[in-house]
């Protein structure tokens, strides 16, 4: 149950406009409130980034507010309809916030919750309007970086009813958040994933590397799970789940849920493929390919047995095991999915030809060319045979001998010095095959890109052939990476991806950073070290359980005590000060921050002013006498004669007093 007694923004104003009603939900770096926008009397969404995401200055989130601002501008342009519109943005106390637009609905992932899985024809038709949002924002170069169900939301379908799935009005939020955290997380520490391990793309966990193709593979796995009511892969630690995308093809859905449709099963295959290169090149490619799937599997139910579930949740038909999709005709698609009219004069396989097959003519005309085909078309069977065979027998020697000696050849693409990633795009693209040689260090070359390959660049290659690539492994010695702030499992993944031995540390209680974040490592950062040296990483307790209290200004015996209570253990030096003697002047730690039980507080008790000797005025004039001591802050009284000479002095004179002490003087 999500409680909002303690949330002090319910109820608030924000920028003086917008006014807080509820809490929708909490998310990993914001809050969704419900709000009304007092000024155009509307219900809104506004989405506030947490306190922790906020921008303080020691924070690895420095710039987060220019790139957030950057993002919100970006997205506000995305206008269509399966974008959830942006409104407003700006900052409350710090925090920055986004003005959004309302949707009533449920995100795909309550959806999924209650339905646990979707049959194939609503499953395409919320993944047709996630890729069109996501194709827009493509269209307008920016990745939207962490799709996933809790960021697609389903309205009430026009048609009415919520359980009507295939009519629903399908929204895509979010577009930008991550990128912009991402981008000021980069400035400050480097490189973090900034993505959900369930839907993230193999790229992103190997180079952090986002780019279209990224959303492609997280709608492929969204499709994946409304086909199965599962993800592909699951484990104990989010980095086990994240590194399962590096190391695992995704399975056919049909593997889970026997009956699915073949053309489903290549659907998810091509989108979730581990090489970026080998999928969709975009969301608008991969919508187009949904559609086209859609309607075949469509056009062909009159062939599908209909499906019924019974009550084991098995499926069962009456002819064919295969899953029947609704029909989708083009025209009754809206325009911003309706695929293209076909052109006059094609056919579908399926549909026979205007026009029945007629005998074609013979040949006229009096060239060589045109004589020829007349007398093969005008020869009896037998000689026709003959000519046939002769004619074939020549194209195959003609053909023969310009294959095995030019076209089954191409030239090597130029790979040196491209990523691993870039060079299997572009041999991809080549239709060639890579093997990898030993790796090498190498003092220039960063780790992971290419040094070599065999053969070279411009130099031939059969079609279809293998090319040899040695990779680089980077300098010798190499800085360790700033993994400070980051989750435990992250930052270990992070280092013994450069190949050095991680040791987990003694862990230590810290105010600012929650348990589970490293705190420091040795080597400490950037520093200089070898493949496969040893890095101690600590990791925060979060924070201590007692809070050392304010002491400044009170006296040594009451702060002892009251430490002594805590089970904390006073430590006291003193010093000179201005201050009344044994009063407490200073205190390490300082208070509200946490300790652990036994630990030491250290006080600075004040001994007083320091003493200050007393100046002789004997047998100087009365009057003269007080005048000095007084100027130097004794107060002084007077005995006998005030007109007299000073005859005698108490304290006498060098005597060490404290200041203010009250000096006599005797006056004859």
């Amino acid at each position: 149950m999500d409680t909002q007694v303690a949330d002090t923004l319910l109820g608030s104003l924000i920028d003086g406009r917008y006014r807080i009603r509820g809490r929708v939900a909490r998310g990993g770096m914001a809050t969704v409130y419900t709000a009304t926008d007092e000024r155009l009397e509307r219900t809104v969404a506004v989405k506030i980034i947490h306190p922790t995401q906020a921008p303080d200055p020691r924070s690895p989130l420095a710039g987060f507010v220019e790139r957030f601002t950057d993002e919100a501008k970006t997205i506000a342009r995305l206008t269509h309809p399966n974008v959830v519109a942006v409104y407003d943005q700006g900052t409350h106390r710090g925090l920055p916030y986004l003005v959004m637009e309302y949707v009533r609905g449920r995100t795909l992932r309550d959806v999924l919750a209650e339905r646990r899985r979707l049959n194939p024809d609503e499953a395409l038709a919320i993944t047709e309007q996630m890729l069109a949002a996501i194709g827009a924002a493509h269209r307008a170069g920016l990745v939207h970086r962490d799709v996933k169900p809790e960021n697609v939301l389903v309205a009430e379908a026009p048609t009415g009813g919520a359980a009507n799935l295939v009519d629903s009005v399908v929204k895509v939020a979010d577009f930008g958040l991550a990128r912009a955290v991402e981008a000021s997380a980069d400035e400050e520490q480097g490189t973090q994933l900034m993505a959900t391990v369930a839907y993230v793309a193999p790229e992103l966990v190997t180079d952090g590397h986002a780019d279209p193709r990224t959303d492609v593979y997280s709608a492929g796995i969204v499709l994946f799970e409304m086909l199965t009511g599962r993800v592909p892969y699951d484990g104990d630690r989010p980095v086990d789940v994240a590194w399962q995308h590096v190391d695992r093809d995704v399975p056919a859905p049909s593997t889970l849920v026997p009956g699915l449709p073949k053309a489903l099963d290549e659907l998810v295959v091509r989108a979730t493929r581990r090489e970026p290169g080998t999928r969709p090149p975009d969301a608008g490619a991969f919508l187009a390919e949904v559609q086209v799937v859609r309607e075949d599997l469509g056009n062909n139910n009159t062939h599908t047995a209909v499906l019924r579930r019974v009550a084991d949740d098995t499926v069962s038909a009456v002819a064919q095991p295969t899953m029947a999709v609704a029909s989708v005709r083009p025209a009754e698609r809206p325009s911003w999915a309706r695929l293209p009219e076909p052109k006059p004069g094609r056919h579908s396989p399926n549909t026979a030809p205007d026009q029945p097959h007629r005998r074609r003519a013979a040949p006229t005309g009096n060239s060589p060319w045109d004589r020829l085909r007349r007398q093969v078309s005008e020869a009896a069977p037998g000689r026709l045979a003959l000519v046939a065979a002769v004619v074939v027998v020549g194209l195959l020697l003609a053909g023969g001998g310009w294959w095995f000696g030019v076209g089954r050849y191409t030239v090597a693409p130029e790979l040196v010095s491209l990523t691993k990633a870039e060079a299997e795009t572009q041999a991809s693209r080549a239709g060639l095959s890579l093997t990898y040689a030993d790796p090498r260090y190498d003092a220039k070359a960063p780790r992971d890109s290419v040094l070599a390959q065999e053969p070279a660049s411009a130099e031939r290659i059969v079609k279809g052939g293998t090319i040899t690539l040695t990779l680089s492994l980077g300098p010798d010695r190499f800085p360790v990476p700033d993994v400070v702030g980051k989750e435990y499992e992250l930052a270990e993944a992070d280092l013994r991806h450069l190949g050095l031995e991680v040791v987990k540390g003694p862990a230590r209680y810290d105010d600012n950073l929650p348990a589970g974040v490293v705190l420091d490592t040795n080597p400490k950062a950037d520093a200089e070290v070898n493949v496969g040296a040893k890095v101690t990483v600590v990791v925060s307790r979060g924070r201590a359980p007692i809070t050392v209290p304010n002491l400044v200004g009170k006296s040594v015996t009451d702060a002892r005590k009251e430490l002594q209570q805590l089970g904390l253990v006073p430590v006291e030096t003193y010093r000179d000060s201005d201050r009344p003697k044994d009063e407490v002047i200073g205190q390490s730690p300082a208070d509200g921050s946490g300790v652990e039980k036994g630990a030491e507080v250290k006080m600075e008790v004040s001994k007083g002013p320091a003493p200050v000797a007393v100046p002789r005025v004997v047998d100087m004039p009365c009057p003269q006498g007080k005048q000095v001591l007084e100027s130097q802050g004794f107060p002084v009284v007077v005995q006998f004669n005030p007109n007299g000479v000073v005859r005698f002095q108490n304290p006498p004179e060098n005597s060490q007093v404290a200041p203010g002490t009250p000096i006599t003087i005797g006056c004859f």
